[in-house]
């Protein structure tokens, strides 16, 4: 695991733990992980294999981040400021988003660190190409970005869309 990695993985929960103070919902406050897991596609997403049963990993693997993208992003308090709309994070939307970026870095962190070879296994009897795993985890990852980012936009467009000014609770979960 590079130190880049590392680093993508902390700044992803770092995000989270900066989210649970109520803040501005900003184009930059949305864009900001999006941009991050956009370096690590271009970084690692060179080709999503397709062979043996690839897709029956990368499947899965995309559909859990976008399961738990809309859990966070729903779970994301959003609602009107006295200046702007908020978005807050609350304990349980950062409890998603912090189990899905810690279950990708726990395997970056076994693969690397005496778990090759039981994957290898696994891989090898399940018919999954060593080429799908990093696709899988960054796949995973876009999913929870993508998802969390369009459910929390459109429910900012929504607090935006409402009538009146007073900063009550709109559309929180």
């Amino acid at each position: 695991m590079s130190f880049s990695d590392w680093l993508i993985d902390l700044a992803l929960i770092g995000l989270v733990v900066l989210q649970l103070r109520a803040r501005r919902l900003t184009v930059r406050s949305l864009l900001l992980p999006v941009a991050l897991v956009c370096w690590a596609g271009f970084h690692y997403l060179h080709a999503v294999p397709t062979s043996g049963d690839d897709l029956l990993l990368i499947v899965p693997a995309t559909l859990a981040g976008l399961a738990l993208g809309v859990g966070a992003g729903v779970l994301t308090r959003v609602y009107r400021g006295d200046d702007a709309v908020l978005a807050r994070a609350t304990a349980a939307a950062a409890v998603l988003w912090v189990l899905g970026v810690g279950v990708r870095l726990a395997f970056q962190v076994y693969s690397t660190h005496g778990g090759a070879p039981s994957i290898g296994r696994f891989s090898v009897d399940h018919q999954i190409s060593a080429d799908a795993w990093a696709p899988a985890l960054v796949l995973m990852a876009f999913g929870e970005v993508l998802a969390r980012t369009a459910v929390v936009w459109l429910r900012g467009a929504a607090v935006r869309r409402t009538a009146g000014g007073r900063p009550e609770r709109v559309l929180s979960a």
